[in-house]
């Protein structure tokens, strides 16, 4: 069959401040849709993917009307979820007999309840990890059956909607296909934020399914962590050695390591060091880990083995609100694994959330202050977000209130507000945070000293508008619609 598989149209102005998009805008290769791919390229049908992060709408649906596919899976988060509506309505347009079928995030949460009056567009909906379900869901539509016993499938049926029995998730992530790079097209739009990577092309690459963490803003198919080893499934070591090599015989220069956890197996994460380091492989990587899953030890070896920068989720600043997040950490963990990270040389990447339940606007401030004394190379700062799925959106009654409109899920625009603040005092937070952690003579001079490249200058120039603008715009990340501020509730 001829497959498409498409992400909705977007702007990144409809995420981030128009004034600083520059310096915050990252456009990820989408790992999941690519693996999708290769399996449905590997059962034998003709796959295109069309990215709308770097097309409009109108294009996206000439290039399908021109192709003329069989079938259509749109991928969604919370904040596409719109957009995806939008697109599948347009292509029923184009040609009522392509099938369409949503995944992802959104659709993964609500499952059935994607197929409602305003989605009347759409087939069916994937409800877990799509590789094995999206062949079986074809075969079936080839030989001309409809979905019935497709585990993970919820379709409609006429004025019904049928919900198949879930499927198990995958135990043997050896088994699946290297995700299908090649459907991507020119490797070099897809670029992370500006700072945030050494060389490029730069590609992602996941190494596990899962987290033993249960932090209530993580959404996580296998809710109670009864899969894999603590609810993490590991590929073996062998079968990321050789992804890597297939990546730079494709020409990436530099791979972000997007597991929840890199670290979470130990042993696992120091051999394929080990073996990157043995096999004299040449790239630059980044990595992120939990906080209490490393040492010193584990840290060299990854500096060794060409990693360059690591992400901790330090995520606040103040203990009560850390146990809130059921982080499971605590403040001196944070500031003992950022340390040993800069000793042996890694650079250190530190996110942190305001508005989680029952934080205040003073314990904001004390977490950009704790921002400034763990001095990270980067630091971000972001609101926290109920997306379906999670803890947080389960028990929103007790924690707080949250935005009707699905475009604010996007940690940037607060569409939670927690019963102790308020949506000005988190967006506010979050403006004086970045203002307060990168106007700070010491990390500029550091800053100055590392411009090496004329890339380098690019983001200091970057940079310094976005700084220019978190001092002089007034209330910067206050999303606006037709002149209001849209508020929780």
């Amino acid at each position: 069959m001829k497959v498409v598989l498409i992400h909705p149209a977007w702007s990144p102005e409809e995420i981030f401040p128009s004034k600083t998009v520059a310096s915050q805008i990252n456009y990820w290769q989408p790992l999941g849709t690519l693996y999708v791919g290769a399996s449905l390229l590997r059962a034998g049908h003709e796959v295109k993917f069309f990215n709308g992060a770097f097309m409009p709408h109108e294009e996206l649906l000439r290039r399908v009307k021109e192709f003329k596919p069989d079938f259509a899976g749109l991928y969604s988060t919370t904040f596409g979820w719109p957009k995806a509506v939008k697109t599948a309505d347009a292509i029923k347009q184009i040609d009522k007999k392509i099938f369409t079928c949503v995944g992802g995030p959104y659709p993964i949460a609500m499952q059935e309840q994607c197929l409602n009056d305003e989605s009347r567009n759409i087939n069916a909906v994937i409800t877990g990890e799509a590789e094995i379900t999206m062949v079986e869901l074809l075969t079936s539509l080839h030989h001309g059956k409809n979905p019935h016993g497709v585990q993970g499938v919820v379709f409609r049926q006429g004025m019904n909607i049928i919900k198949n029995p879930p499927r198990p998730l995958n135990e043997n992530l050896d088994a699946l296909p290297f995700p299908a790079r090649e459907l991507l097209g020119d490797m070099n739009q897809y670029m992370p934020p500006p700072a945030t990577y050494k060389r490029k092309p730069v590609t992602i690459l996941i190494t596990s399914r899962g987290c033993n963490r249960r932090c209530i803003f993580c959404f996580q198919i296998d809710k109670n962590r009864n899969s894999g080893k603590r609810g993490i499934r590991f590929r073996s070591v062998e079968n990321v050695l050789q992804e890597i090599e297939l990546c730079l015989k494709q020409g990436y220069r530099e791979i972000k390591f997007i597991d929840d956890t890199f670290t979470a197996d130990y042993d696992r994460a120091m051999a394929i060091c080990r073996e990157i380091k043995a096999r004299r492989l040449d790239f630059t990587w980044f990595a992120s880990a939990c906080i209490n899953q490393v040492d010193k030890t584990l840290l060299q070896a990854m500096k060794d083995a060409g990693c360059w920068a690591i992400l901790f989720g330090a995520d606040s600043g103040v203990q009560k609100t850390l146990n809130a997040l059921r982080k499971a950490t605590t403040l001196d963990q944070i500031r003992r694994d950022v340390l040993a990270a800069k000793a042996v040389g890694l650079k250190v990447s530190t996110p942190f959330i305001f508005g989680a339940p029952g934080e205040t606007y003073a314990d904001g401030l004390k977490t950009i202050e704790f921002a400034v004394e763990l001095d990270a190379d980067l630091a971000n700062f972001h609101a926290l977000t109920p997306f379906p799925g999670t803890y947080l959106y389960d028990n929103l009654d007790k924690f707080g209130s949250v935005s009707g409109d699905l475009s604010d899920r996007n940690y940037q625009s607060a569409a939670f507000v927690p019963y102790s603040m308020t949506r000005d005092e988190i967006l506010t937070l979050r403006q004086l945070a970045f203002r307060r952690f990168y106007s700070r003579p010491v990390f500029l001079f550091r800053r100055l000293l590392e411009i090496r490249t004329l890339n380098d200058c690019k983001v200091a120039i970057r940079g310094i508008k976005s700084l220019f603008w978190l001092w002089t715009g007034t209330k910067l990340f206050h999303k606006r619609k037709g002149g209001v501020l849209t508020r929780a509730g």
